[in-house]
C-alpha cells in the first residue's frame, strides 16, 4: 500500500524527487505516477505518463503531437482519476498527493476528488491562498499554500514541501495506527441551518437515541452537493432534510446554491427520506453592495457583515413549492413532506423581520396542490423550531426506515 505522488515530472522532478524522498525517510511507501506531456520526465517514475494517458483513453505521444495544452492537462487529470480509483478498488491506496501550478493543481486533485473521504489527501498549490472550490468539490481535499511557485527547490519551497511531506506522512501513520472504531451505525444524513439549528438538534437527539448515526450538512450549497453526492455513493440509509434552503438560492440567483440537482439522489436511490421546508423564506448575498440591484425594493435582513438575506416572495414560495414536491413525488423510496405552518425558520415567525403569512400561505398551497399520491404530507400546525415539530419530523423518518 502506498500514497499516490501524482504530477508533471518534466517541469517539476526535483521536487517531486524532493516530496517522494522525505515520504519514504518517513517510513511511507509511494507510488510516483507522471502526468507531464512536454519534455521527458527527468527520472523515471513508477507509472508512467503511457500509463496515465492509456487511463484516460488516449496516448501520450498523440497528446503532444496535439499541441494543445487544454485538452493535454484535461486528460492527464482523467487518467489521474482513474489511477487513483483503480488503486483504492485494489486496496493498494493510503493517500494522494500532489505538487503545482494551475495544471498540476488540476491533475492532483482530479485524482483526489476520486476516492472517498478519509482517504488522505494533499494538495500543494500556488492556487490554495484563492478559490478552490473546484479544485476541493465535495472531498476532504487539504490545499497547502506553495508560497513560491513550485518551480525548484530554495528556502522557501524546501520548507513548504519538507511540511507537507511530513503532513501526508502523519496522516497515513495515524491511520494505521488508529484504534479500532465501535461497529458502524446506519447514517442519518440531516440539512441544517442557523435559522433551523433547534428543529435539527432535536430531531438529531431522537434518531441517535433510536441507533443511528446523524450526519448534519451545513445547507450552504457545498453541504448540499457533499451530502447528495454521499447519498448517490450508498452511505446513507435515510435522509433528514429539514433545511432545503438552496432551492431558494438556486431559483432566485442567491450565492449558497446547491445546483439544480439538490434534493434528487435519495428518490433515484430509493433511500427514505423526510422533507421540510426550513428557512425557504430566505436568499442569501455577500455584503449589502454585492445584493443585485433589481432586488433593491426587496425585504432584506443584515445576518452579519458579510451575508445580507432577501425575504422569499409569495410568487417565488410558490414555486419553490412545486419543485419540492416534483422531486419528492419522483422518488422510488418512502418519502414524506412535513409542513410547519407557524413559520419556516428562526426569521419567519410573528415579530420576526421575515414573518410573511402570505408567503408562506403560497408555499402550502403549491406542496398541497402538487405533492403525489405516493408521499405522505403532514401539516402541523407549528413552528418548525418547535420541539414537537422536531420529534414529529424524526419519528416520520423512523416509521419510514421500519421494514414494511
Amino acid at each position: 500500500m502506498s500514497v499516490l505522488l501524482i504530477g508533471t515530472l518534466d517541469t517539476k522532478g526535483a521536487e517531486f524527487a524532493h516530496v517522494r524522498d522525505r515520504l519514504r525517510a518517513a517510513g511511507v511507501a509511494v507510488t510516483l505516477a507522471d502526468a507531464g506531456v512536454v519534455a521527458p520526465p527527468t527520472f523515471a517514475p513508477d507509472v508512467s505518463r503511457e500509463q496515465v494517458f492509456q487511463l484516460a483513453g488516449a496516448s501520450a505521444a498523440a497528446v503532444k503531437g496535439a499541441g494543445d495544452r487544454g485538452k493535454a492537462v484535461a486528460l492527464a487529470a482523467a487518467g489521474a482519476a482513474k489511477l487513483a480509483a483503480r488503486m483504492h478498488a485494489e486496496g493498494t491506496l493510503t493517500g494522494v498527493m500532489g505538487l503545482g501550478g494551475s495544471a498540476g493543481t488540476t491533475i492532483g486533485t482530479a485524482a483526489m476528488r476520486a476516492v472517498p473521504v478519509g482517504v488522505p489527501k494533499l494538495m500543494v498549490s500556488t492556487l490554495a491562498s484563492g478559490q478552490v472550490q473546484p479544485y476541493v468539490g465535495t472531498r476532504d481535499v487539504m490545499m497547502m499554500h506553495s508560497v513560491v511557485d513550485v518551480a525548484g527547490l530554495n528556502r522557501v519551497s524546501r520548507t513548504v514541501l519538507d511540511n507537507a511531506a511530513a503532513a501526508m506522512a502523519g496522516m497515513v501513520l495515524a491511520r494505521r495506527e488508529a484504534t479500532p472504531t465501535p461497529p458502524d451505525r446506519p447514517v442519518i444524513a440531516a440539512t441544517m441551518f442557523g435559522v433551523t439549528t433547534p428543529c435539527v438538534e432535536a430531531a438529531r437527539a431522537r434518531l441517535e437515541a433510536a441507533g443511528y448515526e446523524v450526519l448534519v450538512f451545513h445547507a450552504t450549497g457545498t453541504g448540499g452537493r457533499t451530502m447528495e453526492g454521499l447519498i448517490r455513493d450508498g452511505l446513507v440509509a435515510g435522509v433528514l432534510d429539514i433545511t432545503t434552503t438552496e432551492l431558494a438560492d438556486e431559483l432566485v440567483g442567491g450565492v449558497l446554491s446547491a445546483g439544480p440537482d439538490r434534493l434528487t439522489a435519495a428518490s433515484l436511490k430509493g433511500v427514505p427520506q423526510v422533507i421540510s421546508v426550513g428557512a425557504l423564506d430566505m436568499v442569501n448575498f455577500g455584503p449589502p453592495d454585492t445584493v443585485p440591484v433589481k432586488f433593491k425594493e426587496r425585504r432584506f435582513h443584515q445576518h452579519n457583515p458579510t451575508i445580507t438575506l432577501m425575504r422569499t416572495t409569495p410568487e417565488e414560495m410558490d414555486r419553490l413549492g412545486l419543485e419540492l414536491t416534483q422531486k419528492a413525488s419522483a422518488s422510488s423510496g418512502r418519502a414524506a413532506v412535513v409542513m410547519p405552518l407557524r413559520g419556516v425558520s428562526a426569521l419567519d415567525a410573528p415579530g420576526q423581520p421575515f414573518w410573511w403569512p402570505e408567503a408562506n400561505a403560497a408555499l402550502v398551497q403549491s406542496v398541497r396542490n402538487w405533492i403525489a399520491p405516493n408521499v405522505e404530507l403532514l401539516e402541523l400546525d407549528l413552528h418548525i423550531n418547535d420541539p414537537a415539530f422536531a420529534a414529529a419530523c424524526a419519528n416520520a423518518l423512523l416509521d419510514l426506515l421500519r421494514p414494511r
